[in-house]
C-alpha cells in the first residue's frame, strides 16, 4: 500500500471513443494517422473546454489552441491498450482487469453471412431485410414501411461488432423485438459470428418522415469472461453505481444499481446528482456514449467538439460538488477520430485525468501500459483483492 489517503467514492467517467493519438501497434489496424483528440482541435479552431484545461488536458500532450496548464489540478497521463481490438466491450472489460485475446468479429464491410440469416429467419418467422452496415435512422426510413406493411424484420450492423434488429412499437410489437433479438444473441454465440452484441432499435411512426426511435432499446451483450475489479468490489460490500451503457457492457456483473441515459448531458446531469445527493461508498462508473455513437462514426469532427463543450460545461458543476474524500477520473475506451477514413473505431491511447479537491498539485505521469491500472487502483484504493486472471498495476502512489 502507498501512503496515499483512500478515498470513499470514485467517479469514473468514460468519454466514449475519446482517444489521445496512435499506439505503436495502430498501423495493424489501419489507424496508425489516428488522433481523435488532436485532429478535433485541430479542426474546430475555437473550441473552449476551459475545465479540462484546468485539470490538464494540455499537459497530458500539445492540443492546438488550447495552452497547458502552469499548475494542473489533475494527474494525466495516457493508457495503452493491452487486448486484442478496438472495441467498447474489449477497453471497459480491461479497464476492470480483464485483458481480450480475440477480437469480436464485425460484418461492416459485408454484413451477415447467409448461413446466419437463413437460421435467424427459420427460427423468428420473420424475413430478413436489409443486412448491411447502416445508419440506424437511415435503415428505419428506407425499409420501415415495407416491415411495417410485410412483417419483416430489418437487420443491421455498423463499424462495431454488433446485430442490430429495427422493430415498430405498434405493429412487430416490443415482446417481439425482444424475443427475436433473443434468438439473435443465441445464434451469435458460435465463434465465427461471435458478435459483442445484439441490440433491439424499437421505433414508432406509420410512414417515412415520422419515424423516431424509442427508449426501449435493449442490448445483449457479452458477459465478460472472467470477474472483473466490478464483481470484487460488489461482492466486498461496496456500492457500484452504473451510469449509461456499463450495465449493458457488463452485463449486469458487479453493479448494484443502474441508470439509463438518455444522452452523454443527462449522463452528467445523473452523475452530478449521485455526488451531491447518494452517501455510498464504491464506485460510479459512468459511459458517454454520444461522442462515440453521434458524432464520431459519423465523421463528424464539429458536432464532436460543440459535445466536448456540453460535457466541460457539467464537468465544472461536478467538479464543484465533489468533496475531500472523492476521486474524479476521466478516461475514454477506445478512439473514433471524426477525420479518419471509414466509419470504424480507432486503435488509439486514451487520456487519463485523475482528480480530487484534496490533491495538493497535479502533472504530467509515466504512461501506464494498461487500461486495467484504472481498475488497479481503484481495488488497491478500496482493500480489495484482484480477481484471479485479471491484469493491472494500481497508480494511486503516483500522487498524493
Amino acid at each position: 500500500m502507498g501512503d496515499y489517503q483512500s478515498y470513499k467514492r470514485i467517479f469514473l467517467v468514460v468519454l466514449d471513443s475519446y482517444g489521445a493519438g496512435p499506439m505503436e501497434d495502430s498501423g495493424d489496424y489501419g489507424d496508425d494517422k489516428a488522433d481523435t483528440m488532436g485532429h478535433i482541435a485541430e479542426a474546430v479552431p475555437g473550441m473552449s473546454l476551459p475545465n479540462l484545461q484546468k485539470l490538464g488536458l494540455a499537459n497530458i500532450r500539445p492540443l492546438a489552441g488550447m495552452e497547458a496548464a502552469s499548475a494542473p489540478m489533475a494527474y494525466v497521463t495516457t493508457l495503452k491498450e493491452q487486448s486484442v481490438g478496438k472495441d467498447t466491450m474489449t477497453g471497459h472489460w480491461e479497464m476492470m482487469g480483464l485483458k481480450t485475446e480475440k477480437p469480436f468479429v464485425t460484418f461492416t464491410d459485408t454484413g451477415f453471412p447467409p448461413e446466419l440469416i437463413q437460421e435467424l429467419e427459420a427460427r423468428t418467422g420473420h424475413k430478413v431485410i436489409g443486412n448491411k452496415s447502416a445508419s440506424g435512422t437511415e435503415i428505419i426510413e428506407e425499409l420501415g414501411e415495407e416491415e411495417i406493411a410485410k412483417g419483416h424484420m430489418i437487420v443491421y450492423t455498423s463499424a462495431d461488432s454488433v446485430l442490430q434488429i429495427c422493430g415498430n412499437e405498434e405493429t412487430f410489437g416490443l415482446e417481439e423485438l425482444y424475443r427475436c433479438c433473443e434468438i439473435a444473441r443465441e445464434i451469435t454465440m458460435k465463434d465465427a459470428w461471435k458478435v459483442g452484441r445484439v441490440i433491439a432499435r424499437p421505433y414508432i411512426g406509420k410512414k417515412k418522415g415520422e419515424f423516431k426511435r424509442t427508449a426501449n432499446r435493449h442490448d445483449y451483450a457479452l458477459k465478460p469472461h472472467g470477474k472483473t475489479v466490478l464483481n470484487a468490489l460488489k461482492e466486498s460490500g461496496y456500492t457500484v453505481l452504473s451510469i449509461g451503457k456499463i450495465q449493458d457492457i457488463f452485463v449486469g456483473e458487479g453493479i448494484s444499481e443502474a441508470m439509463k441515459s438518455k444522452s452523454s448531458v443527462e449522463g452528467m446531469e445523473q452523475t452530478i446528482a449521485a455526488a451531491k445527493e447518494r452517501d455510498f461508498t464504491g464506485l460510479c462508473f459512468v459511459n458517454l456514449v454520444d461522442f462515440d455513437a453521434l458524432w464520431g462514426h459519423r465523421r463528424n469532427p464539429e458536432g464532436y467538439a460543440r459535445e466536448l463543450e456540453k460535457f466541460d460545461e457539467k464537468l465544472g458543476e461536478l467538479i464543484a460538488v465533489l468533496g475531500e474524500e472523492d476521486l474524479l477520473i476521466l478516461t475514454a475506451d477506445h478512439g473514433n477520430d471524426p477525420t479518419h477514413t471509414g466509419t470504424d473505431h480507432t486503435r488509439e491511447l486514451v487520456p487519463f485525468l485523475a482528480y480530487s479537491p484534496k490533491m495538493t498539485s497535479g502533472g504530467r505521469i509515466a504512461q501506464r501500459d494498461s487500461f486495467a491500472d484504472i481498475g488497479a487502483s481503484i481495488a488497491e484504493n478500496f482493500r480489495v483483492p484482484m480477481p484471479q486472471g485479471t491484469i493491472g498495476t494500481s497508480m494511486l502512489a503516483e500522487w498524493k
